[in-house]
């Protein structure tokens, strides 16, 4: 079995692995409290419409590429 090598981050120096922990954490009981003001479905909906508009983007893309193509035809 191969081992993943684990490249350190630039910030390992000089933040302390404690401190990331407490801070991802933080992180996660924040988004929590956020979410627990929200109406029931709010998350839900939000991940729909940011799924929505990353298809939009998506096809701006497809269409762009397909301009920059030449046509065969």
């Amino acid at each position: 079995m191969s081992e993943e090598k684990q490249h350190p981050h630039p910030l390992d120096a000089w933040i302390p692995r404690e401190t990331v922990e407490h801070l991802k954490a933080a992180r996660a009981e924040m988004r929590a409290s956020v979410e627990a003001l929200l109406p029931p479905g709010f998350v839900a909906r939000r991940r729909a419409a940011r799924r929505h508009m990353l298809l939009a983007a998506r096809s701006l893309i497809d269409a762009a590429i397909q301009r920059a193509e030449p046509n065969d035809s």
